[in-house]
């Protein structure tokens, strides 16, 4: 029986707190792509562009916050109506 060991997964974060995609998408397990379909919908957390897209890890936890935690499906379904 192999055991697998826990890896820590490395997020780059610069000194202000900005992340850029690749490493916002690492944070937050959504891919690049759905982060860049939520910033066209809107429905994403807040984002800066100046040249390239930068989230701010504290956008992203207070959006990651605000989206609830849900026991089923149905119930997500429920409060998404």
């Amino acid at each position: 029986m192999s055991q697998s060991a826990i890896r820590p997964i490395e997020v780059v974060i610069y000194p202000d707190g900005r992340m850029d995609t690749k490493n916002t998408s690492t944070y937050t397990g959504f891919a690049e792509k759905t982060l860049a379909m939520m910033r066209c919908k809107g429905n994403g957390p807040k984002f800066v562009k100046r040249g390239r897209v930068f989230y701010f890890q504290a956008d992203v936890d207070d959006w990651l916050n605000a989206q609830g935690r849900h026991v089923s499906t149905a119930q997500a379904k429920h409060r998404a109506a």
